[in-house]
């Protein structure tokens, strides 16, 4: 297998993605956008978006023109939708790839509905990054009646938060969507932790995102996602230190008493977060070590002092190892990174290894 002849891999349990689809559907009670961008948060878009294609999807959503081109070009045939604005020089590019842009600026819809192709009207309700402001919907009134969108989409800041500001950005989108000639056939803005703090979904379509890839939002949560990740590699070389002998960069750790420590091939070029050193653990054996020193470009050290190992052993850095466990949210707990920026930094250096393809 690819692993065997590899120093260092994430593995993606498909099997754990469609189930955590499934349930996400089921406490929607409606179809799902499912959200692909940044390369299916750093999973690999391809084989993300031809797996949950067996839950039958309303369509997909990212983040760029590219993005789209790439899920067309690997076959998928279902409606994608680009999030991000659009520059003027892209229109023609996402026209081409049948991609339905979500806009909320007057020139760029202008410019959009002289194409005849679908759209979504991104109507911004408290994010102020992007999307025609509730106050102003008078100002896309008449491209909205010249050409009525798919569907129209709002973005909660903070869905996972029982601080009251998702009821009252719903507020303001019902009031947005009130104002429109005509009422958008799709109305979405229920993301991961929406749907896991109120369920069933009052709109049309729901756009699960982070939860797809197995961390959930806490905070008191009704349900919890499967880990899908987990990133592993070999241990390359161990050495004896004595008391008070320096590790990597900066002489950040010295080691308190004679030991041993283990050089393990990964480091901040594969997406392993300098941020991590002296702070994070790693599983060895099933149990937990401590990483040591500042993580270097292409390889991490780790205390195995107590611990029975050799060359070649494997390493895990998030995921299962027998009875033990490291999440996405733990590991980016220890550098006070989201898990989001976990994910997505893991770089392509990395290879993918997909496993249950077929559950």
């Amino acid at each position: 297998m690819q692993r065997l002849m590899t120093r260092a891999w994430v593995e993606i349990d498909l099997g754990a993605l469609v189930r955590n689809g499934e349930r996400f559907a089921r406490a929607a009670g409606v179809p799902l956008l499912a959200m692909v961008k940044a390369d299916a948060y750093g999973l690999g878009a391809v084989r993300v978006a031809q797996s949950l294609r067996s839950l039958d999807p309303w369509g997909y959503g990212v983040a760029t023109v590219e993005e789209g081109e790439e899920l067309r070009a690997a076959g998928v045939d279902l409606p994608i939708i680009v999030f991000s604005p659009l520059l003027p020089t892209q229109f023609d590019a996402a026209r081409r790839g049948r991609l339905r842009p979500a806009l909320g600026d007057p020139n760029s819809i202008r410019r959009w509905i002289e194409t005849g192709q679908p759209w979504h009207l991104m109507i911004d309700t408290g994010m102020n990054r992007a999307g025609v402001p509730w106050r102003e919907m008078l100002s896309v009134r008449e491209f909205v009646a010249a050409r009525p969108p798919e569907g129209a989409c709002t973005h909660f800041h903070s869905s996972q938060l029982a601080d009251g500001s998702r009821e009252e950005q719903e507020r303001r989108f019902a009031e947005a969507v009130a104002q429109l000639p005509f009422k958008p056939k799709l109305l979405h803005a229920d993301n991961s932790g929406a749907v896991e703090h109120r369920a069933p979904s009052p709109f049309g379509i729901v756009r699960p995102g982070i939860f797809l890839y197995g961390v959930g939002s806490g905070h008191g949560a009704a349900f919890e996602p499967e880990p899908v990740a987990s990133m592993r590699a070999r241990i390359v070389e161990l050495r004896v230190v004595q008391e008070g002998d320096s590790v990597g960069y900066d002489a950040s750790w010295r080691a308190p008493r004679a030991g041993r420590i283990a050089t393990v091939s990964l480091g901040y070029a594969d997406g392993y977060r300098r941020g991590l050193g002296n702070r994070a653990q790693a599983l060895l054996g099933g149990e937990r070590v401590t990483v040591v020193g500042y993580v270097s470009m292409d390889m991490v050290m780790l205390d195995v002092t107590d611990k029975s190992c050799a060359v070649g052993d494997v390493v895990t850095f998030i995921g299962r190892d027998g009875d033990a466990v490291l999440t996405v949210a733990e590991v980016a707990a220890f550098a006070e990174l989201s898990p989001y920026e976990l994910l997505t930094g893991l770089r392509g250096r990395l290879p993918r290894i997909y496993l249950n393809g077929d559950a």
